[in-house]
């Protein structure tokens, strides 16, 4: 008598559908993405004039908003059931699908002309993320996940990280300014201190979506961070995971736990086979401590200050 296939391995009409339509969402993504690439590399170490956001360190250029304003007309095109959060042009539209851009993750970098930025666009329908790119112009290599698997230029990825974390190579912004005010100079100081003499190599290149998507690809073991926004990470996160990492988000008190990881501020993202404990120890104390303090009273805070 015939072996019966395993029922795990036998697609069911409702995935087959859930899977062909987040290709096709992620494909729309990868258009979107390189449909910026010429403009904005164009631009890219060109005599550029620059503006600020909430302070000097929140850096916006002309080619942010236009290249947003070139992947929202994409995406409406292609996928007119859509709802649009971007950087810079905030929420817009009511569709079912529901899309993440951050036409320039790592703008301080593209405005200096430090090769180190990237395209993120994400698509969530229900909660879920079910399609993402991370594309790098410069290097002209497309990160891309949809529900089954993650790929790098089209091949199948997977992630792969050092299993001793001092042996390992970690990429951080921790700390800015903003994390000085959070922390504490002293405490923060303290909190780097030790993950420069934990791991082996300790980078700062400058863009959460690219530093975890090179998690993914198996190029650096492990990348952290305490500031980011759902149009950073959320297309990354799911090009990670499929590529067999891990990543925990972080709520920092600003967000409710159990909310989704995309929608966390902050987050410890490793590749498959990593064991690392001070990372861990430090990421998650930084977060308690915020969550912490956001849950006392802001007149008590004051009548403490």
């Amino acid at each position: 008598m015939p072996m019966q296939s395993p029922s795990s391995t036998e697609h069911k009409p409702e995935n087959e559908e859930a899977l062909s339509r987040s290709v096709r969402l992620m494909k729309i993504a990868e258009a979107a993405a390189r449909a910026v690439r010429d403009p904005l590399l164009a631009a890219f170490r060109s005599d550029m004039a620059v503006d600020y956001k909430v302070d000097l360190h929140d850096i916006v250029t002309i080619h942010d908003k236009r290249a947003e304003a070139a992947i929202r007309a994409v995406i409406l095109e292609q996928e007119p059931n859509s709802a649009i959060m971007g950087e810079e042009g905030g929420q817009s539209g009511s569709g079912e699908v529901q899309w993440y851009v951050d036409p320039i993750d790592g703008t301080a970098n593209f405005a200096r002309g430090l090769a180190f930025w990237c395209v993120s666009i994400a698509a969530v329908i229900d909660g879920e993320a079910v399609a993402g790119v991370v594309y790098d112009p410069v290097a002209d290599q497309m990160f891309s996940a949809n529900l089954e698997a993650s790929y790098l230029d089209g091949d199948k990825l997977r992630s792969r990280s050092v299993a001793d974390e001092t042996r390992a190579t970690l990429i951080t912004g921790y700390p800015v300014s903003r994390d000085f005010r959070l922390d504490g100079r002293d405490a923060a100081l303290a909190n780097f201190g030790a993950l420069v003499e934990t791991f082996s190599t300790l980078r700062r290149p400058g863009s959460a979506a690219l530093s975890i998507a090179h998690v993914a690809a198996g190029w650096t073991d492990a990348a952290t961070g305490f500031g980011v926004n759902a149009w950073d990470v959320a297309a990354a996160i799911l090009i990670l995971k499929n590529a067999g990492g891990t990543y925990e988000p972080l709520t920092l008190g600003k967000v409710a736990e159990g909310s989704a990881d995309f929608l966390c501020p902050g987050y410890i993202a490793t590749g498959e086979g990593a064991n690392y404990p001070t990372l861990q120890r430090v990421a998650r104390s930084i977060s308690e401590n915020r969550i912490a303090k956001a849950a006392i009273p802001p007149s008590q805070t004051a009548a403490n200050a």
